[in-house]
């Protein structure tokens, strides 16, 4: 039998992983990401889930995007490492959400997205990458790296089945608002 983590709003959290200056930019199909996560944000601040903003060495590779900032109510923990979980501060927000789920979403998947999966796992936090909103400049990269992190434990989702997921019921406020943000 195949063991799977179904999500609930109550344990699960949202991390966005490097979404920052040109870099970002250089992402295949970069308005398709945006968009992506976007919703995904959004989407996380209705159903009330934390949401931990990483940035990798913002003084270099700038801040991130400003189609993202302003939908952020907290700001962004920067980074050297390219893992987060090796940076106490963003450790530190990780353990202090007391989530024990967590959407992961951002840039690039082999490098920064890949090495801090790989940490929330070893630590035993279940992770479900959410694919549509994840890029890496090279699609080969970010194959592989989807595909290494499903075989050391993660799970995939989409922005559209993480909210459902989460929502759970085709009624309600919330619910007729998730329908509206993915119009």
């Amino acid at each position: 039998m195949t063991s799977f983590t179904r999500l609930h709003k109550e344990t699960t959290g949202l991390i966005l992983v490097d979404v920052q200056g040109k870099l970002a930019e250089q992402m295949p199909e970069f308005d398709g990401l945006i968009q992506a996560l976007t919703q995904l944000i959004k989407g996380a601040q209705l159903l009330g889930l934390p949401i931990i903003t990483m940035e990798q060495l913002p003084e270099k590779l700038g801040p991130t995007r400003h189609e993202l900032r302003p939908l952020l109510s907290d700001a962004p923990l920067s980074k050297s490492t390219f893992s987060g979980m090796a940076t106490p501060t963003i450790e530190q927000a990780i353990e202090s959400a007391q989530r024990n789920q967590w959407l992961v979403a951002g840039i690039e998947a082999h490098v920064c997205v890949y090495q801090t999966v790989m940490d929330l796992l070893e630590e035993r936090y279940q992770v479900h990458l959410v694919t549509d909103a994840i890029r890496s400049r090279n699609a080969d990269n970010r194959r592989l790296a989807v595909d290494k992190m499903l075989t050391m434990g993660a799970d995939v989702t989409s922005v559209e089945m993480a909210l459902f997921e989460l929502q759970q019921q085709a009624q309600g406020e919330v619910f007729k608002q998730l329908i509206q943000l993915i119009k």
